[in-house]
């Protein structure tokens, strides 16, 4: 009778028991805060399972995965223009700051913290270059700088920035305008030079042929004699002679005459 009573009361005592009880789940990528009676306890709870007491605490769960945050803003420039930004922000968590995150930005951190931020130093830092640099000169440059100025304001914080990408720049119409007429422009002198240089190559090209040519006269010239004269006048003489399309007459021993058979 006895044992039938103590089975009967560990039964119930397991029933309560269980109805008290809590069980969390703690996925790869999160980190756990277990809450109890408003106090957060100091320890983090890693990934896994956890008990707990439903009716006095709680399991809060913060993702410490690396988190794309995109926008498109208008950007200042240096000049005093606008320019439409797409802008991203690689980020994550501290998995060592989770709790001080908690405490100081609550489960929203995101918005209330990081995003703002953000925003101000994108815009700050573009304010420091022209809108062309931003278009395509310094993308890079300015990508870094945002970086590192916003590290300095979240790293300590409890976030790490992994990355800050400008995938595009939308400059003012006007502006991408007078661009495109620059390139043009530059594209339009960068041929004419092309024009001007073969032209000189081919003047030079001119220049050393004729020089050779006046080179060449002069050698035959200085190699011409009488004799040689002379002798090349009669050999052209036996080719008009043997000719069947002309008959020679010699006027005067020095020009030939050549007049049709007919």
């Amino acid at each position: 009778m006895k044992t039938s009573i103590n089975f009967a009361a560990l039964a119930v005592a397991a029933v309560i028991g269980l109805s008290t009880t809590g069980c969390a789940v703690v996925r790869p990528g999160q980190i756990g805060l277990k809450q109890t009676l408003g106090k957060l306890k100091s320890e983090p709870i890693n990934p896994g399972t956890k008990l707990y007491n439903p009716f006095v605490s709680r399991v809060l769960k913060i993702n410490v995965r690396t988190v794309e945050i995109y926008e498109t803003l208008p950007l200042p420039t240096k000049e005093g223009l606008s320019v439409q930004a797409q802008i991203t922000l690689l980020y994550h968590v501290k998995p060592d700051m989770v709790k001080s995150v908690y405490v100081n930005y609550g489960r929203n951190y995101e918005e209330v913290f990081v995003v703002s931020n953000f925003l101000a130093t994108a815009r700050e830092v573009s304010s420091r270059y022209y809108a062309k640099e931003l278009y395509a000169i310094d993308r890079e440059l300015v990508e870094q700088v945002i970086l590192e100025e916003l590290s300095k304001d979240l790293n300590d914080k409890g976030f790490e920035v992994d990355a800050v990408l400008l995938k595009d720049i939308i400059l003012p119409q006007s502006m991408s305008q007078a661009i495109q007429d620059k390139v043009n422009a530059e594209q339009a002198t960068l041929q004419m030079e092309f024009v001007i240089e073969k032209q000189k190559k081919e003047a030079e090209r001119m220049l050393i042929e004729a020089e050779g040519i006046k080179q060449a006269q002069v050698i035959i010239n200085s190699s011409l004699s009488k004799e040689l004269l002379q002798y090349n006048y009669i050999q052209m003489m036996k080719g008009l002679v043997t000719s069947p399309n002309a008959k020679v007459i010699v006027a005067d021993g020095k020009m030939p005459v050549m007049i049709n058979g007919e």
